[in-house]
């Protein structure tokens, strides 16, 4: 899979998400600045993982800006509860919120190296008739290439990379279009029903509205 080099002040690896990057399938190392990538002979990273919980927003712009130089593929990890702090200026090619789930850990992963890199072969994600080609960022239903804009994209991914997960209005708003976005949860539902009605057609649907709530990704059967 995938090799990560995530990025602490204080070397140490980050509770809970060297975990998660195990489970994915993927491996990674540890260090605190970025001259650590070639020591001892590691192999060279796919992406940066930058762990804000572990530094100041200050030094984490350096090292994006760093990364860019370099272009390397950068993440940049933000807690759940330190969302609402977030500066989206930052310009990583990903945020991840953790905690993350190892597919969406993933897909965020691969989102982050193709805005670098460039497609690198076919990477599809299949549900029933459903196709999303998460490097030409192309969706494809019954054989069909539907269009999409790149908010829809965005939201068809996360949500068909964690199915039958619950997403909040609020969580998909703080993830798609980050908490400094003033347009307000309604948004949300308005793209949801755009993106319905590009992939969906009776008889077919993917995406489960949960009343109150938000929306999921229907398991499959």
């Amino acid at each position: 899979m995938y090799h990560l080099f995530v990025l602490t002040s204080h070397g140490g690896a980050p509770s809970g998400l060297a975990d998660t990057i195990d489970r994915a399938g993927m491996t990674c190392q540890i260090g605190v600045e970025l001259e650590q990538l070639g020591d001892n002979g590691n192999t060279p990273p796919d992406a940066v993982l930058l762990d804000l919980s572990s530094m100041e927003q200050l030094d984490a712009r350096h090292l994006v800006e760093e990364c860019h130089k370099r272009k390397l593929p950068v993440l940049i990890s933000v807690p759940r509860d330190a969302m609402a702090d977030y500066d989206s200026s930052l310009n990583s090619d990903e945020v991840v919120v953790n905690p993350v789930s190892e597919a969406e850990l993933t897909t965020r992963v691969k989102l982050a190296m193709y805005r670098v890199n460039g497609p690198a072969g076919p990477t599809l994600l299949r549900v029933g008739d459903l196709s999303i080609d998460l490097e030409r960022y192309e969706v494809n239903v019954a054989g069909r290439r539907v269009a999409l804009t790149y908010k829809e994209f965005q939201l068809l991914v996360l949500l068909a990379s964690n199915p039958g997960r619950v997403y909040t209005r609020e969580a998909l708003l703080s993830q798609i279009w980050g908490y400094d976005y003033l347009g307000g949860t309604r948004t949300v539902d308005v793209h949801i029903r755009r993106l319905r009605s590009k992939v969906e057609a009776p008889g077919r649907s993917f995406v489960e509205t949960i009343w109150n709530v938000g929306y999921r990704f229907k398991e499959p059967a």
